[in-house]
């Protein structure tokens, strides 16, 4: 069934009326730093990657404060800026905004942060105006994502300047590092969630993308996991519970309940609930056990107890569920390995038991999403994207692509051969 009103994404937070923000703090474990960098973001420009926003002079605003991403949205207006990569002068894994903006009473104005690893490794999104965002790895450049949001139509926030530093730091007990634990561990995080159809058909995601019919994303209650639009930097993999279909897509979307609920993350790192268990959704404990009275963190009775919207796409061709339900989900960004980005011509591809076309289908891989190659094949001759070849990937428990709709950036296998 399609997510109540309740559910959409409404920003709660109230400041004082023309209140100026300029945040910028030190986390308690800083000792000695090594500076990497100071720089001003750039509010001047507005291209395709932001979400309802423009640049007047300099200055950032909600393009149109009346905007509704969906249908389901009555009142109030948001929008996002995203930044272009910055390099840094060297590694740090410490970032701290400074943000001027005037924000009247029902606005608000975030930035948060993520840092790139590696070639194609991302941290996840991590608040930056509220203290400094720490990294559990260094990293070698750094995005920044501005969000503004109002509860009333026609009043809007603005920011005037953002001013960002990056340092590294000794880190002690990192209080914004929510890629801590799990990165190191190599494999990525599963829990057992349950599951909503997000309909929606001809709304907003969160990060700008039009959702169509059919359509192939998931959602999750955190900023923390959003990919930029077009991308499949976030991933994750849905099974139903007797693995007997899944599907790799990517986040493009916040919700279900919550915004501020990364429940994969540990304790130590996790947003906001932090005396909930790993792996269990503030929604979940709501509605089972009455947490917050019944109450998601936005104020709204909880309905049903889900931890992940599926697109329609996801839900009735990748899964062929008929109703909500309980799902397994493997956030694949919190594990480590070498990677692939499905490309095909818009059409999720085929994920089957092995290497050939005419293995059973296993489910479904959408376009964006990006995988972990655990190994690979030899099988049938596939010409695809990126060519001919006969190798296949094994991208999770007994899934194989072909390697020709892989783009990992490299003609040669990035990852061994299977055993």
């Amino acid at each position: 069934m399609v997510r109540n009103a309740m559910l959409r994404r409404v920003t709660a937070a109230v400041l004082a009326a023309g209140a100026v923000t300029a945040l910028a703090s030190t986390p308690a474990t800083a000792g000695p730093a090594a500076p990497s960098g100071t720089w001003r973001a750039d509010l001047s420009t507005v291209d395709n990657d932001d979400v309802n926003v423009r640049a007047d002079g300099g200055v950032l605003t909600l393009d149109n404060a009346a905007w509704h991403r969906t249908a389901a949205v009555t009142s109030g207006s948001e929008g996002k800026l995203l930044l272009a990569e910055h390099p840094l002068g060297g590694p740090a894994n410490r970032v701290a905004a400074q943000v001027a903006a005037d924000t009247p009473a029902g606005t608000t104005v975030e930035v948060d942060v993520r840092g790139r690893t590696g070639a194609n490794d991302w941290t996840e999104w991590t608040p930056a105006d509220q203290g400094a965002a720490t990294f559990a790895k260094p990293v070698g450049s750094v995005q920044v994502r501005i969000s503004l949001s109002s509860t009333t139509d026609g009043v809007r926030p603005t920011v005037r300047d953002v001013r960002l530093s990056a340092d590294s730091a000794p880190q002690n007990a990192p209080q914004n590092a929510p890629q801590a634990n799990a990165v190191a561990a190599g494999t990525p995080l599963t829990y057992k969630v349950y599951g909503t159809r997000e309909g929606l058909v001809g709304g907003t995601t969160a990060n700008g993308h039009v959702i169509t019919s059919r359509d192939h994303f998931v959602s999750f209650p955190s900023g923390r996991s959003l990919s930029p639009k077009g991308t499949g930097n976030y991933t994750a993999r849905v099974c139903r519970t007797d693995n007997s279909r899944c599907e790799y897509a990517p986040v493009w979307e916040v919700g279900p309940w919550n915004e501020q609920d990364d429940y994969w993350n540990p304790s130590a790192t996790r947003q906001k609930f932090k005396d909930l268990p790993q792996g269990k959704p503030e929604a979940q404990a709501a509605y089972q056990d009455n947490y917050n009275g019944g109450k998601s963190g936005l104020g709204y009775k909880v309905q049903n107890p889900a931890g992940i919207d599926l697109a329609d796409g996801v839900f009735w061709d990748g899964l062929k569920m008929s109703d909500n339900g309980w799902v397994n989900v493997t956030y694949l960004w919190t594990g480590s390995g070498p990677t692939g980005v499905v490309t095909t011509a818009g059409d999720p591809m085929n994920v089957r038991a092995g290497a050939s076309t005419s293995a059973a289908v296993k489910g479904l891989a959408a376009n964006h999403a990006k995988v972990t190659i655990e190994c690979y094949v030899e099988g049938d001759t596939v010409t695809g994207k990126f060519g001919t070849s006969k190798i296949w990937d094994r991208i999770g428990p007994g899934h194989y692509v072909s390697d020709t709709y892989l783009q990992t950036g490299s003609d040669s296998p990035v990852a061994p051969k299977c055993a």
